[in-house]
């Protein structure tokens, strides 16, 4: 964390308010948001799926004031050091070099200009060239992957969590993720996922489609979370924060 940073998280704890740079409302919101959903619902577990440097979980640790354990899955190897490196000052977090997937295996992971556009599928422009660099192909990866059902029954038997909150941001793969957890998927109180609403891969579940998904498996909105900064005025993707039904219903 930067001088700079330290200095402004001090300030908001003196002045007991949030210190927002010009554009930056989004980050802000899901911020708050998931700090909400943490406290509320008990988080006890992270799972953060596509994890890449690790940005996500540097997030909630100092933004949502999430104190528990975290679990990162990251296929490109590069990252995955990066993420071993900084996990290791951070006992409650633990890494896997891995993908996860609809079923456990070997795949070809893309690796791309930009490395956050990285994907197991192929990138495409017919809907937007927006990135067209950025996720440009440099080479692929032989990885493996795992499944979220054989993960959470793992790491639950580490860890004994019981109210574990699942993050995918997996470019394009989310369902398949989801796909892989089987009747588990409902062990999770909620989950975030990144929803395309132009597609930037081929073969990828539509925004419309992979929302049905959720809510036929028992998964309600609680809030959308802009994640397109820097390309207005389109909107290309945007993240869905989901939470059990039932849970929410015990709520009201």
């Amino acid at each position: 964390m930067g001088f700079k940073r330290q200095l402004v998280d001090l300030f908001e704890r003196i002045i007991n308010a949030r210190i927002v740079r010009r554009g930056a409302i989004g980050p802000l919101f899901e911020e708050e948001h998931l700090r909400r959903v943490f406290e509320h619902f008990k988080v006890d577990c992270v799972f953060d799926v596509g994890a890449n440097a690790g940005q996500y979980a540097g997030m909630v640790r100092s933004r949502a004031a999430y104190k528990g354990p975290i679990i990162s899955f990251e296929p490109n190897p590069r990252l995955a050091a990066i993420l071993r490196e900084k996990a290791r000052h951070d006992p409650g977090w633990f890494v896997e070099e891995a993908a996860l997937g609809s079923t456990a295996g070997r795949a070809t992971l893309n690796v791309t200009a930009q490395d956050h556009f990285s994907s197991l599928h192929t990138p495409k422009t017919t809907e937007t060239s927006l990135f067209a660099k950025a996720t440009a192909i440099l080479c692929t990866v032989d990885i493996n992957i795992s499944t979220i059902e054989a993960e959470l029954s793992n790491y639950r038997k580490k860890l004994g969590f019981e109210r574990p909150f699942l993050k995918m941001d997996t470019q394009g793969h989310d369902v398949e993720v989801a796909l892989g957890a089987g009747e588990m998927l409902s062990e999770f109180v909620g989950f975030q996922s990144e929803l395309a609403i132009r597609r930037i891969y081929d073969d990828t579940v539509s925004y419309c489609d992979a929302l049905k998904f959720y809510a036929d498996r028992g998964f309600v909105l609680s809030a959308f979370v802009p994640n397109n900064a820097g390309h207005f005025p389109y909107l290309i993707e945007t993240d869905c924060i989901m939470l059990r039904k039932d849970l929410i219903d015990e709520t009201i």
